[in-house]
C-alpha cells in the first residue's frame, strides 16, 4: 500500500466519523428545538450529508486505486493519484469551512457554493487519467469487477456533469425541467458509486475464496448488465410525483425488481464456496460483507414497496425515503467500504483483543442501525397516513406523533455513533501500524 492510499484511508475514516457526529447532533436538533436553536438543523444537515457523500466516494476510490495496482500489474508510484488526492482533500475541507460560515449554494447533496465543483471535477479527471493509464495494461479477459470499477468511474463523471446542468439557463427556465434533471442525476449518481462498491465487494470475494469463477461467467455478467440498467433507468421511481412520461415509471419499476436480488445470489454463491479455514482467516472482512448482504435484503424489501406507484404516493417525501437512503448508505455502502478498508489494513492480523472490539462494534452498529431504520419507517408511515389519508393541513399537528417516534431514531443514532466509533478507532490503529511498517 503506497503512502497516498494510506492518507486517503485515514481521510475517509475521518469523514465517516464526521458524518456520524453531524448526523447524531442533527437528529437531536430536529427533535428538540432547544438544541436546534444552538446549532441549526439547516446547517447540520448539509454537513452530515456532505460528510457521508465524501466518505463513500473517498473510500470507494481508495479501494479501486489500490486494487488496480495488483489487477493491472502496475509498477511504481503515481503522481496523478497524489495530485488528485491533494485537490480532493483541499476542496472537501473548503466545503466544511463554507458550511461553518453558513455559506451555501448548489443543489441537493451538493449544497456548498457551486464554484467548488470546479476543483472536484478537475480532481476526478485526474483520477480517471490515472486509472485509464493503468487500464491499458489490463488482462486480455478482464474479470467482472474491472468492468464494474470502469463503468462506475465513467458514469460518476457523467452524472456529476449532469447534476450541474442547472447552471445552463435553459434548464432553469422551468422548475419542472430543473427538478426532473436534478432528481434523475442524483439517483443515477448513486448507481455510479454502487458500481465501484459492488465491484470492490466482488473483488474481495474472489480474494478471500480464491475462486476467480465468481467474477466470470454468464450469471456474473448478467448481474453487471442489470446493475448498469439500474444505473441508467432505476432513478425513474424518484420521479413518480413529477408529471413525466408514463414509460419512465414503468421502466423504473421493472428494472428496480432485479439488481439487489442478483447481488444476494452472488454473495450466497460465494458463501457456499468458501472453505472453512479461509473464512476464519479473513473473518472480519467476511463479517462486514455478510452484514452488507443482510442490508441488501432488508433494503430490497423496502425498495420494492417504494417502487409501487400506489405505495410511493404515501412514502414519497416522508422518513421512509430517509430510511431507504440510510439503509443503503450505512447498511450496504459503509459495510462494503469497511470490508474493503479492513482488507487493505489487514485487520484480521491484529491482536485478538482488537479484533474482539471490532466485532463488538459491528454487533452494536447492526443492532442500532436496525432500530434506527425501523424508527424512520414508523415515522414515515405515521406522517404518510396523517397527510394522505387524513388530509391534515396543519403541519405541526400532523408531525406531533412523528416527533415522538423520531426520539427513538435519535437515540439509536447515538448507538450507531458509538458502534462505528469503536470500529474506526481500531481501524486507525491498524493504519498506524501499516504506516509504521512502511516507514520502517
Amino acid at each position: 500500500m503506497n503512502k497516498v492510499t494510506r492518507w486517503q484511508i485515514g481521510f475517509a475514516l475521518a469523514l465517516l466519523l464526521a458524518a456520524l457526529i453531524f448526523g447524531a447532533i442533527a437528529a437531536f436538533a430536529f427533535v428538540f428545538p432547544d438544541i436546534g436553536d444552538l446549532i441549526p438543523f439547516e446547517q447540520l444537515r448539509p454537513m452530515h450529508v456532505s460528510a457521508a457523500l465524501f466518505w463513500i466516494i473517498s473510500g470507494a476510490t481508495a479501494g479501486v486505486m489500490h486494487y488496480k495496482r495488483e489487477v493491472f500489474t502496475e509498477q511504481g508510484r503515481s503522481a496523478l493519484q497524489a495530485v488528485f488526492f491533494s485537490i480532493w482533500v483541499a476542496t472537501t475541507i473548503a466545503v466544511f469551512v463554507f458550511y461553518a460560515f453558513r455559506k451555501f449554494g448548489g443543489r441537493e447533496y451538493w449544497e456548498f457554493p457551486p464554484i467548488l465543483c470546479v476543483p472536484l471535477l478537475g480532481a476526478w479527471l485526474l483520477l480517471m487519467l490515472d486509472y485509464f493509464r493503468a487500464w491499458r495494461h489490463r488482462p486480455t479477459d478482464p474479470p467482472l469487477y474491472v468492468w464494474m470499477w470502469t463503468t462506475g468511474i465513467v458514469f460518476f463523471l457523467i452524472t456529476f456533469i449532469e447534476q450541474n446542468l442547472y447552471h445552463v439557463p435553459w434548464f432553469r427556465d422551468t422548475y419542472l425541467r430543473e427538478i426532473t434533471v436534478q432528481w434523475k442525476s442524483n439517483g443515477a449518481m448513486v448507481g455510479a458509486w454502487n458500481q465501484m462498491l459492488y465491484g470492490t465487494a466482488l473483488y474481495l470475494m474472489v480474494k478471500i475464496s480464491g475462486d476467480e469463477g465468481i467474477a466470470r461467467g454468464r450469471t456474473a455478467f448478467l448481474f453487471w448488465f442489470l446493475g448498469l440498467s439500474n444505473l441508467m433507468f432505476n432513478w425513474g421511481h424518484h420521479l413518480y410525483n413529477v408529471p413525466t412520461a408514463g414509460w419512465m415509471r414503468h421502466a423504473a419499476y421493472a428494472v428496480s425488481m432485479t439488481e439487489f436480488a442478483f447481488f444476494i445470489a452472488i454473495v450466497r454463491g460465494f458463501r457456499k464456496k468458501l472453505e472453512e479455514h479461509r473464512r476464519f482467516k479473513h473473518l472480519l472482512t467476511y463479517r462486514f460483507l455478510v452484514a452488507s448482504e443482510l442490508w441488501v435484503f432488508l433494503n430490497l424489501i423496502l425498495v420494492l414497496l417504494m417502487s409501487v406507484p400506489a405505495i410511493n404516493r404515501y412514502t414519497h417525501g416522508t422518513h421512509i425515503t430517509v430510511a431507504h437512503a440510510m439503509g443503503a448508505t450505512i447498511g450496504i455502502n459503509t459495510m462494503i467500504l469497511l470490508a474493503s478498508l479492513g482488507f487493505m489494513l489487514r485487520v484480521d492480523e491484529l491482536a485478538a483483543s482488537r479484533k474482539k472490539w471490532i466485532a463488538r462494534g459491528l454487533a452494536m452498529t447492526m443492532a442500532s442501525l436496525l432500530l434506527f431504520w425501523l424508527a424512520l419507517i414508523a415515522a414515515g408511515a405515521v406522517k404518510g397516513y396523517r397527510d394522505v389519508v387524513l388530509g391534515m393541513s396543519d403541519f405541526q399537528r400532523m408531525m406531533q406523533p412523528v416527533f415522538e417516534v423520531l426520539k427513538v431514531f435519535a437515540t439509536a443514532g447515538l448507538g450507531l455513533l458509538v458502534g462505528m466509533g469503536i470500529i474506526v478507532r481500531h481501524f486507525l490503529a491498524a493504519l498506524r501500524k501499516a504506516s509504521y511498517g512502511a516507514s520502517a
